[in-house]
């Protein structure tokens, strides 16, 4: 995956794409994976990601994994 950058939707400040910092991906209680982070600006920020692009992320070391 040649994009393993994580971003999400900032709901405080409507801002799309923001990346996230510190990101820890978990999974969900059906599978899914989510990210966790903040954008650096003390603003929480969580994401829904496909198992490939979570894999990815763990692998180029953006996240951290939580199970």
């Amino acid at each position: 995956m040649a994009d393993a950058t994580l971003t999400a939707y900032n709901v405080k400040t409507k801002e799309k794409n923001v990346p996230i910092q510190d990101a820890v991906i978990s999974r969900t209680a059906k599978g899914g994976y989510i990210a966790k982070g903040h954008d650096g600006k003390g603003n929480k920020l969580t994401s829904l990601l496909g198992e490939e692009k979570a894999l990815a992320a763990i692998k180029a070391g953006l996240a951290k994994q939580d199970w």
